[in-house]
């Protein structure tokens, strides 16, 4: 087989293959595809399968059989020279086949999205400009902390009198302006919830099991923009209005939240897991910013499958977000911004791009710094993952594992590349 490798633009490429009829190749092929074609055609006078080769091409025809032989020689000869010549294709290929005959040799072309080469600048310099912020817990973060954990303990009382504002309410509503009237709940104290102004200011002097209608005029910068500027009709069913008393925050108060030898030492356990959460998000930003440094100063060609393939999953993203967050149909917002579904999916197309582009600068890194992911490392975070469910057998059965050790390794090489970046702005 010969087989000639041209570089296209936008990181493809296009293999030429060729295949002779002779040497035992193309004609095994042909052969092969005669024998899977002829299985199920029965001649008189001979025993399935064991025809012989002229008369199953005149039972199927020739040129039949080519097509099966091309099929398989396509799939085997494509898949082999990419294992061999170790091409990282990130698409299917799209094959044009340019000579089949019988006797002759077999010609078709495959064009492949590909990695691109990356030029990275130096990294280690940029990564080291880039420090880290100094941790700070204040006091402030420890108390609404505090206040937190005393709230989660308040112990509530019903009331049969009018709400007022300080009153812990729960209620039901509903508007047909939002998702055909769908029915909410909630519960929250009055005055301290964070609605639209003038929705809480309406509950006020209402009593358990009263209902209640009228409209709010949504302010223009509002963050739903379906909503902004519109004045929107509510109807609310007050469920219930209890009174909600807090546990004083002293050293007993410690005691009921664990072994903590008073308060103080409570507030020192709360200040280090702030730390710890801030440190997280601190790294996470020096991650961040390290790799949008490198990305911004390192050149290569995007490949239009990966940089499609981020438009999808941001458009799916976009979906999800809708629907739990708006209570709409994907259709409806859409009708709503007046736009269609392709407008929005090439909308993400400057996002797509960067996200590709980090992607492939931070695999590139991880190939200069000879980053590696052992199959020991994949076993035990893989175990880990399949433990946090409790039928672990049923659970296999459901999860594609070879899926599952693919994300597994992907995560664990990115926290090795970044750990390595990170290294480098101490």
């Amino acid at each position: 087989m010969k087989a000639e490798v041209r570089k296209l633009l936008k990181s493809k490429i296009e293999i030429l293959f060729e295949i002779p009829w002779e040497e035992g190749e193309f004609e095994d092929y042909f052969k092969r595809a005669a024998s899977i074609l002829g299985k199920d055609i029965t001649v008189k006078g001979f025993r399935p399968g064991k025809m012989p080769q002229k008369i199953l091409e005149k039972e199927i025809g020739a040129e039949k059989i080519l097509r099966k032989a091309a099929d398989l020689a396509v799939k085997e000869k494509y898949s082999q020279f990419i294992r061999e010549k170790k091409i990282e294709a990130v698409s299917q290929p799209k094959i044009n086949i340019t000579k089949l005959a019988q006797g002759n040799p077999f010609e078709f072309k495959a064009e492949i999205c590909v990695l691109p080469k990356i030029n990275l600048p130096d990294y280690k310099k940029i990564a080291s400009q880039i420090k880290r912020r100094e941790i700070l817990v204040e006091d402030k973060d420890v108390d609404d902390a505090v206040n937190w954990l005393q709230q989660s303990r308040a112990v509530f009382t019903p009331l049969e009198r009018e709400v007022r504002f300080g009153d812990f309410v729960e209620i039901e509503y509903q508007s047909p302006q939002i998702e055909n009237s769908k029915l909410y709940k909630d519960r929250f104290l009055l005055g301290k919830a964070k609605f639209v102004s003038g929705f809480e200011e309406n509950l006020k002097e209402m009593k358990k099991g009263e209902e209640k209608e009228f409209g709010i005029l949504f302010p223009e910068d509002y963050s739903n923009k379906l909503l902004a500027g519109k004045k929107t009709f509510f109807r609310v069913k007050m469920k219930s209005v209890q009174k909600m008393e807090l546990p004083e925050i002293n050293d007993e108060f410690a005691h009921t939240l664990g072994k903590f030898e008073n308060l103080n030492s409570l507030k020192e356990s709360l200040s280090q897991g702030i730390k710890k959460e801030k440190e997280l998000e601190e790294s996470q930003r020096t991650r961040n910013e390290i790799l949008e440094q490198i990305a911004q100063n390192s050149e290569c060609e995007l490949p239009e499958s990966l940089v499609e393939l981020e438009k999808n999953h941001l458009l799916d993203d976009l979906k999800q977000r809708v629907s739990q967050g708006l209570q709409i149909s994907f259709e409806e917002y859409l009708i709503q911004i007046k736009k269609s579904e392709e407008e929005i999916k090439n909308s993400f197309l400057e996002s797509a791009q960067r996200r590709v582009k980090n992607f492939l600068v931070l695999r590139e890194v991880g190939k200069a710094e000879n980053i590696v992911v052992s199959e020991e490392e994949i076993k035990e975070e893989t175990n880990k993952i399949l433990k946090k469910y409790s039928d672990l057998e049923d659970t296999e059965k459901k999860i594609d594992l070879d899926r599952l050790k693919d994300y597994t390794e992907s995560v664990i090489y990115n926290e090795k590349v970044f750990e390595k970046l990170e290294n480098f702005s101490n």
